[in-house]
């Protein structure tokens, strides 16, 4: 009896030795800490893009500039009578526009903007079509009278009359140059366009092609050198591509157009526009307002068929491939030729 409860003794304290032994060992040890996920990286954010330059450009050449200029245009009829020739501020000009007047003869409404001379003219009297010419690029015109009714159209545009002799602007009018009377009217232009800059400057009147597309004649059209036009029986007209500049040179009755510095008369664009011409009393008008008809364009070496249309006075030309879509012209300066449907434009 007392051997068996020895026996049972003995192996429970050795039962309480082994758990002491194991609870030791398991307190002894640290508690085990979780490993920190780990986070993912943060993903920088892309920088927001740079706005693309906003790219100014001339409204009515096309030709980039640094800064708009906001200074208003001017327009004015020059003399184009063989004795007013070679005219003054010509090879400046933005845009001109020929048109058919009395005798078979021609003159111009010219317009500056991107560059304005000192001096120009000879200034010459307003007809019954230059309203329509001259109302979309606003700003001022400048002539030297005319018949009554003529003046007063042309007053109640939105167009500032500058009018020699009429009192108002005469300190800006001279007369001198190398022509006689009545050939040698004269405007200090540049002095003008400073002195009356509030007025605001021209809206486009075409569109004109960037250096990510080409001029419509050239992406649509065909190969041109020579382009002829007959305004009357006594007046022709000649225009001679230069393919070392894309550039057309400008002749009168088969000799070359001169500027007052002794240089050829050249223009990036042509834009021939075949145009009705009625009489107005004794005055031929070229009928624009409310008219529509056909013609081409040259620019750089290069012509397309075009139509154009004109809704109202103050609406600027449309132009219009066969497409119907706006032609789009060389960034330069452009010469418009409106062409009676009585004479005639042909290339070659």
């Amino acid at each position: 009896m007392r051997a068996s409860r020895a026996s049972r003794a003995t192996r429970s304290a050795a039962i309480l030795i082994v758990a002491g032994v194991l609870l030791t060992a398991c307190a002894g040890e640290p508690e085990a800490t979780p490993s920190p996920s780990p986070s993912a990286s943060a993903t920088p954010s892309a920088a927001p893009a740079e706005p693309e330059p906003e790219v100014v450009t001339a409204p009515l050449t096309g030709v980039v500039l640094d800064a708009p200029i906001q200074l208003p245009s001017i327009s004015a009829k020059i003399d184009n009578h063989p004795d007013a020739r070679p005219q003054y501020g010509l090879e400046s000009t933005d845009i001109v526009y020929e048109e058919l007047v009395e005798g078979g003869l021609t003159r111009y409404v010219a317009v500056w903007h991107s560059t304005m001379p000192q001096q120009i003219g000879p200034v010459r009297s307003i007809r019954p079509m230059d309203p329509a010419i001259a109302s979309p690029f606003g700003g001022m015109i400048a002539f030297s009278g005319g018949q009554p009714h003529f003046v007063a159209a042309m007053q109640a545009t939105n167009v500032a009359n500058v009018i020699h002799g009429a009192g108002t602007h005469d300190a800006y009018y001279s007369r001198g140059g190398a022509h006689a009377a009545p050939h040698n009217v004269l405007l200090q232009a540049a002095q003008l366009q400073q002195d009356i800059a509030s007025i605001a400057p021209p809206q486009p009147q075409f569109a004109y092609a960037t250096d990510a597309a080409a001029p419509t004649s050239q992406a649509a059209g065909g190969p041109a050198a020579q382009l002829s036009m007959a305004f009357s029986p006594s007046q022709s007209r000649q225009w001679g591509c230069d393919a070392a500049t894309g550039r057309w040179q400008r002749g009168q009755q088969g000799s070359a157009d001169l500027d007052a510095n002794g240089q050829q008369l050249s223009a990036a664009n042509v834009v021939v526009l075949r145009v009705e011409v009625l009489p107005n009393g004794d005055i031929p008008q070229t009928m624009l307002e409310g008219r529509w008809g056909d013609g081409f364009v040259a620019s750089g070496c290069s012509w397309v068929p075009v139509t154009w249309s004109k809704a109202d006075v103050a609406s600027p030309i449309q132009v219009v491939d066969a497409a119907g879509q706006p032609v789009v012209l060389a960034q330069g300066n452009s010469w418009v030729e409106l062409v009676p449907t009585t004479g005639s434009a042909t290339v070659s």
